[in-house]
């Protein structure tokens, strides 16, 4: 499944979600606002409005950049832009395609998610 994030409605990122129940579940939720914020200084986060299934998912993964997660310990989203360290809860959902230049910008961002295509 193909996704898109606006700002101001300008396209600065697309992405495509894996096919897993989590990632279904996220795209259950779009048209999704989230404002994403700086943690760490690798990766960029947002609070959910629920907590999504983790059916199926491993105990862990080591993210890289790019990659979109689910934090299930905090519920929150979190997008990669730089490579991660192995973590427990963590669930990949999918991997921007462009943008991630964009998601690296200062500041806390107030983005639209929605899905585009298959």
């Amino acid at each position: 499944m193909k996704i898109q994030m606006t700002l101001d409605g300008v396209v600065i990122a697309t992405a495509t979600l894996d096919n897993n129940d989590s990632a279904r579940d996220f795209a259950a939720m779009f048209p999704l606002h989230l404002t994403l914020k700086d943690y760490a200084a690798t990766e960029k986060i947002a609070d959910l409005p629920r907590a999504l299934t983790t059916k199926g998912a491993p105990e862990a993964y080591t993210p890289s950049a790019g990659d979109i997660s689910y934090f299930a310990p905090w519920g929150n989203l979190a997008i990669f832009y730089k490579d991660g360290h192995l973590s427990s809860g963590l669930v990949r959902l999918g991997r921007l395609d462009t943008g991630i230049d964009a998601v690296r910008r200062n500041g806390p961002t107030a983005v639209k998610l929605e899905r585009v295509g298959p």
